[in-house]
């Protein structure tokens, strides 16, 4: 018996009789019929394992081959199997579970002939059972020395070749299932993203923040600047929005007497696809009463310090060909020093609208993307200034225009005390001091309602029942969006944000 279907390493190392893969489906699906002529169950659901490869390495990792046989016990172990090599009367397996790899010795002689049949059967990306004592191989390789070998679940497709991986980005993104079997820096990035939201909620829940779930559906889209996703309700009979933003309702909860509250939940926005973009994404919003936008740039930076420490175990992160330190403090400048800082005017002249709409020119900005007022600040920062901001930078002193749900600064007309931080050229957070006046509130959604009428669809809509909530009194407060996506491609060095979303939004049936 030659054994191991038709992923053997044979073939890897380089043979190009390879069957097709309809061939080598059509020959799986034989052997799982062949098993179910003699087997009572082809998908046995009664193996149960009592270790893992994770905890067999952490007892036996670094005890010698004497010990190893000494203390080792008979151990159930179960996983999916990623190699062969048969040797005729042995044979070695590397299997994977959820935890990590171990090899596998198997011998003829001491095999029944019901596990006989069903080692005849095995291919590379089945799922087994073995129970078996620990040994050292004679290269010092820790190895479960199977007694008994069961076949769980049959893979009715062949992996992709282990020399090559899963090396088409379109095929990882769409069978993620796949990836995560064949790529260990796929499942690696997964689990870092796991305790990167674990950190996000304990960091919060020390400092006293409450977490808590707002709708999704909402009768009006609001909290951010962004399309919306419409959807009806049939027993109501009335059009709902995903929500953009958890942010209004967040704000009625601390008018309601949560003096700090969290939500970590996903928010859903009309708009293309790319590196930096998914429609569906999750965002980590909190809001702290009796605090400041600085109170919340300082906490930013605490945060982003443990995560870099706890998660990554260093302050020091890479993310293309960058180098980035996450140690605080981080630095901070204004908009319009930032974009002086990379155009042609000074901080003064960048708060001019003449001449912004000089540099517009220069830089052959469609009037159609200029925004109101100093509005169009925010998008010459845009274009001139944020591609640049790789090292942790908070941007502050934001255009009203732009920030209707944010409290006016007490010492520059016409700015808001609102900060977003950059870091890699990209946006990863967003907070300011919130606007808690209803009467200056309602004066700023008329005034967005004024740009949706001429055209401008992310314009924030009227919210006449959060103008209600102020009119109760909400205590000076603080609030921010932290984006979580780009925060993971961050922290694992990811340069698209489909690395980091196990199941990310693609074009139906093409690329992309």
């Amino acid at each position: 018996m030659t054994g191991r279907g038709e992923n053997n390493d044979a073939q890897h190392a380089g043979r190009t009789d390879k069957p097709a893969e309809d061939e080598q489906i059509a020959a799986r699906r034989a052997k799982l019929a062949k098993l179910s002529e003699t087997r009572p169950q082809a998908y046995p659901n009664d193996f149960i394992p009592d270790t893992s490869c994770r905890r067999i390495a952490e007892e036996f990792g670094e005890l010698g081959a004497d010990e190893v046989e000494s203390r080792s016990a008979a151990y159930r172990l179960a996983g999916r199997v990623m190699a062969v090599r048969d040797f005729g009367k042995t044979a070695f397996l590397s299997i994977k579970d959820p935890t990590g790899d171990l090899q596998i010795y198997l011998r003829r002689s001491d095999m029944e002939a019901d596990e006989l049949e069903q080692y005849a059967c095995l291919d590379t990306g089945d799922i087994v059972g073995v129970e078996g004592a620990l040994f050292r191989t004679r290269t010092g390789e820790l190895t479960l020395r199977a007694d008994k070998l069961r076949l769980l679940a049959k893979c009715l497709r062949p992996l992709p070749e282990k020399w090559h991986g899963l090396s088409d980005v379109e095929t990882r993104y769409r069978r993620r299932y796949l990836d995560l079997i064949v790529n260990e820096e796929t499942h690696r990035r997964f689990l870092l993203r796991t305790a990167i939201v674990d950190t996000i909620r304990k960091f919060l829940s020390e400092r006293g923040f409450v977490e808590v779930e707002t709708p999704m559906m909402q009768a009006l889209a609001g909290g951010a600047a962004a399309r919306p996703f419409l959807t009806h309700h049939n027993a109501l009979a009335t059009d709902l929005y995903l929500r953009v933003a958890p942010e209004l309702y967040l704000k009625r909860l601390v008018v309601g007497g949560f003096g700090r509250v969290f939500e970590l939940n996903r928010n859903f926005r009309n708009e293309g696809l790319s590196t930096e973009h998914n429609p569906e994404f999750t965002m980590c919003e909190f809001y702290q009463a009796y605090a400041t936008y600085e109170d919340l740039m300082t906490l930013t930076e605490d945060l982003f310090s443990r995560l870099a420490g706890e998660v990554v175990g260093s302050d020091k992160v890479v993310q293309g060909a960058h180098e980035i330190n996450l140690a605080p403090p981080f630095a901070r400048m204004t908009m319009a020093e930032a974009v002086a800082e990379h155009s042609p005017l000074s901080a003064e002249q960048a708060c001019d609208r003449g001449q912004l709409e000089r540099l517009a020119d220069e830089l052959e900005l469609e009037p159609e993307k200029r925004g109101p007022g100093l509005g169009l600040l925010a998008d010459l920062f845009e274009r001139t200034a944020e591609p640049h901001l790789i090292q942790p930078t908070f941007i502050t002193d934001f255009p009203v225009e732009v920030s209707p749900l944010a409290r006016a600064n007490d010492a520059r007309e016409g700015f808001v005390d609102r900060f977003e931080l950059f870091v890699g050229g990209r946006e990863l957070a967003n907070g300011f001091s919130e606007l808690n006046d209803p009467a200056e509130q309602r004066a700023r959604f008329v005034a967005q309602l004024r740009l949706r009428e001429s055209g401008d669809e992310e314009a924030h809509v009227m919210d006449e029942d959060f103008v209600r909530a102020l009119e109760y009194g909400m205590p000076p407060t603080a609030g921010e969006g932290i984006g979580v996506d780009r925060l993971v491609m961050l922290l694992t060095g990811a340069t698209s944000i489909r690395d980091v979303i196990l199941f990310p939004q693609m074009r139906p049936g093409g690329k992309g």
